[in-house]
């Protein structure tokens, strides 16, 4: 079998390392201009993490060379690039069979649509799944184990990636019927995530981040559930245990960011000192979007929205969150 990973950032990296000795071919894609040297002539990235690929990983930046024969392709682009990616795989063609599965998590700014939705679009008779849940690059690379969930509308589909991608010990898979529920999870609780780190900055305390990931975790299923999703999805690993994941680790990119804006910084140096995407920047203003169209009220996702966007101060923020009209709790029934 041979398996594709399209995007040479930290996580497609980090997919290809931890999945080489499932395929018998593993091919990695990434512009030229993304191609490291140092990825073309030794199979290693040094920065923001270190990963060493075996021989057999080809790097290219032919797109047509790397989908050809692949069995499984992982979708591990940006966001912004998901659509431009699959209207060039549209041009050269899929095979019925070929499977490509989306890993990243947001939804694109001018649609508001989920990356699944943009797929079907460019992709209308692929095979398409998704794949999230708690998967922090470093530690996955440091041999520590982790667990997420696989989505399609076809369950044979979502099967066949579950047996191909699971590794025994690191990466276990379980398959998910709600693709809508899955893939919103992992998309929305990046925007928490940049609270969470936000307020970690501030020593503003664990009372208050737990407050933080409870009132988040309920604007999540407000907006999911009147988009389709299942709610118990939102409870599972590409939910609760996502966001559990990246609202308490500095290894969490959005977590980061969020850390960085509770110390004043400003987002756009931020971005330049990590030199890699957080997508719960751009996800803020969608999701903000979203839940307008939705009629739906999302203050936290507008508190950060502010928080990235505008010239708010922290305090701010924090006063603003703090002395909203009382209103009565949310609750949900799940049967």
């Amino acid at each position: 079998m041979k398996l594709t990973v399209l995007g040479a950032g930290c996580w497609g990296l980090t997919l290809a390392w931890l999945l080489t000795d499932n395929f018998e071919e593993v091919c990695v894609w990434g512009r030229e201009q993304d191609l490291s040297e140092e990825l073309k002539s030794q199979k290693r990235c040094s920065k923001p993490l270190s990963v060493q690929l075996k021989d057999k990983v080809e790097i290219t930046s032919n797109l047509q060379s790397a989908i050809k024969d692949a069995d499984i392709i992982l979708l591990v682009v940006a966001t912004s690039g998901i659509r431009s990616v699959c209207n060039q795989i549209a041009q050269i063609g899929l095979k019925k069979e070929q499977i490509i599965v989306n890993l990243s998590k947001g939804l694109e700014q001018d649609t508001l649509l989920r990356m699944s939705e943009v797929m079907e679009q460019e992709l209308p008779d692929a095979n398409i799944a998704v794949l999230s849940g708690p998967t922090l690059a470093k530690e996955v690379l440091m041999g520590m184990p982790t667990l997420a969930s696989v989505a399609s509308k076809n369950l044979e589909t979502a099967k066949k990636v579950q047996q191909a991608c699971s590794v025994p010990n690191r990466f276990r898979l379980y398959t998910n019927p709600d693709i809508v529920g899955v893939e919103l999870g992992g998309s929305l609780k990046n925007v928490i995530a940049i609270a969470s780190g936000f307020a970690d900055a501030m020593g503003l305390g664990d009372n208050l981040r737990g407050a933080l990931l409870t009132r988040g975790m309920a604007e999540m299923v407000r907006i999911s559930l009147a988009l389709g999703a299942n709610p118990s999805t939102l409870y599972g690993l590409s939910g609760m245990g996502d966001l559990i994941a990246t609202c308490s680790s500095p290894m969490s990119r959005n977590f980061t960011v969020g850390s960085m804006l509770g110390k004043g910084k400003k987002i756009n140096d931020i971005l330049n000192e990590l030199g890699s995407v957080a997508e719960g920047v751009k996800t803020s203003k969608a999701l903000c979007a979203l839940a307008k169209k939705l009629n739906i009220e999302a203050p936290m996702a507008n508190a950060i929205y502010e928080a990235v966007y505008t010239d708010i101060t922290p305090n701010q923020i924090v006063e603003k969150l703090m002395t909203r009209k009382l209103k009565e709790e949310d609750t949900y029934n799940f049967q």
